[in-house]
């Protein structure tokens, strides 16, 4: 039976986070594919490097706020001026530690948001994600 999601791609520069969320993403069995990159500068590079052999365009971007060099909302000003070929139809959820109600409305002010969590990453989560968009 294929799995609703293709590819899930991770933004995060945490090695633990990536590592959890990875299982957790395997264990759901709802995708085929994760791509993990430490920061929004590498995920910028796999977004717009299509023809690389490693490359699949992703469904669902988890983003985390705080990364060093360009944090989650720099690489969405960054993403929203990418061609739309590129971005295609890809689910946004901001992935953060951040309980700051600052982040959370300037998070929900912008259209390539559809979600933003709270970690760690749950199985609970990615089912709420596929039955949402991917039903």
């Amino acid at each position: 039976m294929p799995r609703p999601i293709h590819c899930i791609l991770l933004i995060d520069d945490d090695p633990d986070d990536n590592f959890l969320h990875q299982l957790i993403i395997d264990e759901s069995n709802q995708c085929d594919a994760v791509r993990v990159v430490n920061s929004g500068v590498e995920a910028l590079t796999y977004l717009t490097q299509i023809s690389h052999p490693d490359y699949i365009r992703p469904d669902v971007v988890f983003v985390d706020i705080n990364m060093p060099g360009m944090n989650g909302f720099e690489f969405l000003t960054e993403y929203q001026r990418l061609n739309s070929q590129l971005k295609g139809h890809v689910v946004v959820v901001m992935l953060t530690t951040s309980i700051s109600t600052i982040d959370k409305q300037r998070a929900s002010s912008l259209p390539e948001i559809n979600s933003y969590r709270t970690k760690p990453l749950t199985l609970a989560m990615i089912n709420e994600l596929v039955a949402t968009y991917f039903s």
